[in-house]
């Protein structure tokens, strides 16, 4: 079943009309949204959009908002050991390798793409048992290049519970065989709802008349949410107010917050 659903989902990551980068950028908040609750934190999803969009130069995200990052960075470049590196900065690239790749003489490569990504997920939480969110970032990696895909796609990150975690062997490697089909499920529901709103988006977009417009609308499409001080391409902040309304009266773009001030906004 985990073979057929990765199977299905991998026809699903070819198709032009899906917004990859926000597929992705959904699936990491969703993941992040898991491995906080991991942590015993309270943070959910809006809390982790604030933590992150809303972040100013200098600020710190706090540990909730280092967690969504973590996610954000592994799925934004194409799967590597140095992209690894720069969204897990407090492991070394050399860690890092040899967790992707077999360290300490267990052969973590062996099996399937989903008894590979047990094998490291376990390995991880075997030398650093608090770091759940590393092993599941890890064994979504794992995953990606076995599968050859190009990017991390969450799907262990958001479908194993606490109890899986303290699993081992051949019950984790069932465990993620179980959160791989619901996963693969859910992605493959969200990018035919983001592909629907990601067309009404482009095909109102010849009818924005604000200059950068186009550029704004891109952004749209590659971000989970966006500040309106992110629509860099707009030359006042009334015309980024102007355009957002506009998307929001268009019915292609939602306000997320459902707040007056500090508004985030997405497809």
């Amino acid at each position: 079943m985990s073979g057929a659903a990765l199977g299905h989902l991998h026809l699903v990551l070819v198709r032009s009309d899906v917004p990859q980068s926000l597929l992705r950028e959904r699936l990491a908040l969703r993941a992040a949204e898991a491995s906080v609750a991991l942590s015993g934190r309270p943070e959910r999803t809006a809390d982790l959009r604030d933590a992150v969009q809303l972040l100013r130069l200098g600020d710190q995200s706090g540990s909730a908002g280092e967690l969504y990052q973590n996610w954000r960075q592994a799925v934004e470049r194409p799967v590597s050991a140095k992209a690894l590196h720069r969204a897990l900065p407090s492991y070394s690239a050399t860690e890092l390798a040899a967790w992707l790749d077999g360290c300490d003489g267990r052969r973590t490569g062996q099996g399937g793409p989903v008894a590979r990504a047990a094998a490291v997920l376990e390995t991880v939480l075997s030398d650093q048992p608090r770091g759940e969110h590393v092993g599941l970032i890890l064994a979504d990696a794992v995953l990606a290049r076995a599968l050859g895909w190009d990017h991390v796609m969450p799907l262990l990150g958001g479908g194993l519970t606490a109890r899986d975690l303290h699993k081992t062997g051949e019950a984790l490697r069932v465990a993620c065989h179980h959160a791989v089909v619901r996963s693969a499920i859910e992605a493959t529901r969200m990018a035919a709802d983001l592909a629907r709103r990601a067309a009404r988006l482009k095909a109102v977009t010849p009818k924005l008349r604000a200059k950068g417009a186009g550029q704004a609308v891109e952004l749209f499409l590659t971000r989970d949410a966006v500040a309106p001080a992110a629509l860099l391409s707009l030359n006042s902040d009334r015309a980024v107010r102007r355009l957002c309304d506009r998307l929001v009266d268009l019915g292609v773009v939602r306000e997320l917050t459902g707040r007056d001030t500090f508004r985030l906004y997405g497809v």
